[in-house]
């Protein structure tokens, strides 16, 4: 019969919603829209036999049932972010294509999937530090600031993302990265105001803290508020409304100690 798949295997089913599991979990980490991974994990189950997949997407972790004939397996996850990485959801989302399509089976795609999570990243900590501080600078300058606030808030923020990226591997608390950040962004942008550098030093303030902004979790936020994920997108607000409350109380304190002010 057209359309027909063999009810799995007890073994076969645990190892499939295993794997499904796993590439949810790494979309998650890595900042992908909880449709995106519902998709992506109905894929993959269905891809390798199961009859369906019914996927939960919270905020901190991963609810999955996997289903096929008369059997069933269900597994819950508990996720924490580790920051967006648009490179391992491409490739997640890729050979997802290529389990439904049955072009790859389970065994490839473990394999797959353990190379997917220690992908390195494309660029070393200075080259993004100092493209971190290019674009804040670039944004300094768009908002009116001239060559002098422009250099300085090259260095602030860069500075800056060196600090937030040294706090981040020994897994600091990640609102007191933010303050930690902005903080540190704030004291170094305030020296073209201290040196008298330019006419609009609180430009440099304001566009070296820009490296911060939560982007990605406010529009995930918004995306699965639109589609019906209520709880998910309320708590991503959440998340990016605490992130923009700590680069606030950051600059407050830069401030404090530079006497310099917005």
């Amino acid at each position: 019969m057209d359309g027909y798949k063999p009810p799995l295997q007890h073994a076969e089913l645990t190892d499939v919603i295993d794997l499904a599991l796993w590439a949810g979990q790494l979309l998650l980490q890595h900042g992908a829209e909880s449709a995106r991974i519902e998709e992506t994990v109905h894929h993959i189950g269905t891809g390798l036999g199961c009859d369906w997949m019914d996927v939960i997407v919270h905020s901190q972790g991963l609810y999955i049932t996997a289903i096929s004939g008369e059997e069933f397996r269900t597994k819950v996850r508990r996720v924490a972010r580790l920051g967006v990485n648009f490179d391992i959801i491409d490739a997640v989302n890729h050979i997802s294509r290529k389990v439904y399509d049955g072009k790859v089976d389970r065994f490839e795609l473990r394999k797959q999937l353990e190379a997917i999570s220690t992908m390195p990243h494309c660029y070393n900590r200075w080259a993004i530090a100092l493209g971190v501080g290019v674009a804040c600078a670039a944004f300094s300058r768009l908002f009116g600031g001239d060559l002098a606030v422009m250099f300085v808030t090259l260095f602030a923020s860069s500075v800056a993302m060196i600090v937030r990226q040294e706090l981040t591997n020994r897994y600091f608390n990640n609102f007191l990265i933010v303050v930690t950040t902005a903080a540190v962004a704030g004291i170094f942008a305030s020296v073209a105001e201290l040196l008298h550098m330019s006419d609009t030093p609180q430009i440099a303030m304001a566009a070296a803290v820009l490296l911060l902004v939560p982007g990605v979790p406010l529009i995930n936020a918004a995306e699965d508020i639109l589609h019906g994920n209520i709880g998910t997108g309320v708590a991503r607000g959440v998340f990016g409304a605490v992130v923009t409350l700590g680069i606030a109380l950051g600059l407050s304190i830069a401030i404090r100690i530079t006497g310099v002010g917005l």
